[in-house]
């Protein structure tokens, strides 16, 4: 890190004191727990510890204090790296993405944070109520693949697309609150399976019953798919 881009992010960076002040340690501990790999610490170009704000505070929440992290935390830092995985240029070269509307692109992209909400609430507070919610918004995404003239393939591969996105990003959420392998990471997998094989499941089962009732898929001006 050079001293130009220490010094346009200013603000969002954090010398040992300052660091150890927002997790209410001394800096000595600070100190250790960067020379051990257990806090995410950056270096200067004269070898001076620094720390940015965004990781302290995600660090705080969910590696020593995993159970506090509510869903408002885990939205927020998620969004922002599904926000840095996706770009358009990486929709575009999707196929199924080409024959959306720039209507329906605005929607299939906006409903990457509903997925997020889902998620987060299922990994802090479980329950059946979560399981519902992941089954009506695999039915949401069937009718939206069949407004847009998609096939249940190319529906399937949309919801994947933003899925993988979506691990990709929870991934990168824990790797930079130093979140040590084991329990906490296999909790989170193991929640993020279950609630989108649900929203897959959902999502087929709904395209199946329009098959089985023989209605052909409409576009977007409402007339009947070739």
């Amino acid at each position: 890190m050079n001293s130009d881009q220490m010094k346009d992010k200013t603000s969002e960076w954090l010398t040992l004191t300052q660091a150890a002040e927002i997790l209410g340690v001394h800096p000595g501990t600070v100190r250790r727990w960067s020379d051990e790999g257990h806090i995410p610490v950056h270096r200067t170009e004269g070898k001076h510890r620094r720390y940015r704000r965004d990781e302290i505070e995600l660090w705080a929440l969910t590696a020593r204090q995993p159970d506090s992290a509510g869903p408002e935390k885990i939205v927020q830092h998620t969004l922002r790296q599904m926000r840095f995985h996706i770009s358009e240029s990486r929709l575009e070269d999707e196929p199924w993405y080409q024959k959306l509307s720039e209507e329906a692109r605005l929607q299939y992209r906006q409903s990457g944070r509903i997925l997020v909400q889902g998620l987060a609430c299922y990994i802090s507070h479980d329950g059946q109520d979560v399981i519902d919610e992941a089954c009506s918004l695999g039915y949401e995404y069937a009718l939206r693949g069949r407004r847009c003239n998609l096939s249940q393939v190319e529906a399937v591969r949309a919801f994947l697309f933003f899925r993988n996105i979506l691990l990709e990003a929870m991934i990168s959420v824990y790797q930079e609150s130093r979140i040590p392998s084991g329990a906490a990471w296999q909790d989170m997998l193991h929640k993020f399976h279950a609630y989108t094989d649900q929203i897959m499941l959902s999502l087929l089962e709904t395209y199946q019953v329009f098959a089985d009732n023989h209605q052909p898929m409409r576009g977007p001006d409402g007339k009947k798919g070739s």
